[in-house]
């Protein structure tokens, strides 16, 4: 069995918990930046605060929890009709980087001008098996 100490995972976790200030709800899994600020994006959350890394519960390993945004803080750009957020996005704005990206639980269909909410979700590092 393979083993890592916490610190390992907790150093790349810590990185995206004191940089990630930015949530995009995205129509595309962004790569990059620009995507997942400009070219993906319906809308963001500016100003979001990370707690630092705890356990994850299953599989073992470490993770930062995503607080819910209920405040409609986050509000589409898009213009035009209708579009699918299927994806998030959290970018350190301060050196322009997209830090993590993956698929919202269940795809929203949002409108320029609405507002959005998100539950709260995990960004984890499982143990190596």
């Amino acid at each position: 069995m393979a083993y890592l100490n916490s610190l390992i995972l907790d150093s790349g976790l810590s990185y995206l918990a004191a940089n990630g200030n930015r949530l995009d709800i995205c129509t595309t899994e962004p790569t990059n930046y620009v995507q997942a600020t400009a070219t993906f994006s319906l809308g963001n959350k500016a100003g979001l605060t990370l707690p630092a890394p705890a356990a994850m519960p299953s599989p073992v390993g470490r993770r930062v929890t995503v607080p819910a945004i209920t405040d409609g803080a986050v509000t589409t750009s898009s213009t035009g009709a209708a579009d699918d957020a299927e994806f998030w996005a959290i970018s350190d704005t301060v050196n322009s980087v997209l830090l993590a990206a993956g698929p919202l639980s269940a795809p929203d269909l949002v409108t320029a001008g609405d507002g959005f909410t998100l539950g709260s979700f995990d960004i984890g590092i499982p143990f190596p098996a």
